[in-house]
């Protein structure tokens, strides 16, 4: 079935949570994501230490960002890797929910440092310490050689999977910010104006929130087991009430299982009785390459006892 894979996930909401990656990212892009984290995990250390020593929160802002496309990357390598794990006795879905829990602690996480560097970039604007300016742009200008060199690994597969074109899209944005970095640590040499230094750290902080805010709301929704943004609940329901021989549906769930795979559970009302297999299996099929749902289960019912979703109590209340 994997060639209907291909246009069902034509969607990107902000954060980086549909991509196409459950049919080998890691096999196609392994050796791109696994460059692309290494390089900007060393990266982000050096960075953070010479911020350290040369004084300047800019160029820790800077760490902390290339830090959140590290954990992006990371994310995206796990949601691939984890979603092939098999189901166990225990685990009856596999391990796939763990790419939701690993966006919600990303998202958290990078709040938080945000909050930080915020806080020491605002105590700064008082009196500004001095700050190293040749050594920020030095360092800046490294980090637009890395995040250069890793958006050029995904250019290849930026194409035609949305996962690794958001990927690719953050390592030259990651560049654009360290543009900026190095471009202030060059005005501070030459100006003596100590306080570009906590300006810029904070528009990229702005920059962090703004992006991490996305990853964060669409977490917690798939934790709740909300609907997934991209599958349309009316219309699901209206293929399924349409469907041959069927009078009503009720009961009708959707979540998603992980950041890339939703499943679904209905009652279909079918007074004939059951349609057979082939019926089903095309119901099935439909509501996987029309509306991206992989993982299935209606139940057939033939309408004779009254049945109403135990969830809304209130309309069932006058069911006995």
């Amino acid at each position: 079935m994997a060639h209907h894979h291909g246009h069902n996930h034509s969607h990107d909401h902000g954060g980086h949570l549909h991509g196409s990656h459950h049919h080998g990212a890691p096999n196609d892009h392994g050796r791109a994501f696994v460059i692309a984290i290494a390089l900007n995990v060393t990266f982000v250390v050096i960075e953070f230490v010479f911020g350290f020593i040369a004084n300047s929160t800019a160029l820790m802002a800077d760490a902390g960002h290339n830090l959140s496309d590290v954990l992006g990357l990371l994310l995206a390598l796990g949601a691939a890797t984890f979603g092939r794990r098999a189901p166990s006795e225990r685990y009856t879905y596999g391990l796939r929910s763990t790419s939701i829990l690993a966006a919600l602690a990303n998202a958290m996480f990078l709040l938080v440092a945000c909050g930080a560097i915020a806080w020491e970039a605002i105590q700064r604007f008082s009196e500004p310490p001095v700050v190293a300016g040749l050594t920020v742009t030095w360092v800046a200008g490294i980090g637009i050689m890395i995040n250069g060199l890793s958006a050029w690994l995904f250019v290849k597969g930026s194409k035609g999977d949305l996962n690794i074109r958001g990927a690719y899209l953050h390592m030259l944005a990651d560049a654009a910010v360290s543009l900026g970095v190095a471009v202030a640590g060059i005005a501070m040499m030459f100006t003596g104006w100590y306080w570009f230094d906590p300006v810029i750290s904070l528009v990229i902080v702005t920059v962090i929130v703004f992006n991490t805010w996305g990853l964060l709301r669409e977490s917690v929704q798939l934790a709740l087991s909300a609907v997934p943004p991209h599958i349309d609940v009316s219309a699901v329901g209206n293929y399924l009430r349409q469907c041959p021989g069927v009078t009503d549906i009720h009961d009708l769930h959707i979540w998603g299982m992980s950041t890339t795979e939703s499943a679904l559970t209905a009652h279909l009302i079918m007074p004939e009785g059951y349609p057979g297999d082939a019926f089903m299996d095309d119901i099935m099929q439909t509501l996987k390459v029309r509306f991206s749902v992989q993982h299935s289960t209606l139940q057939v019912e033939q309408g004779t006892t009254n049945h109403a979703c135990i969830l809304h109590l209130d309309k069932a209340v006058h069911v006995h």
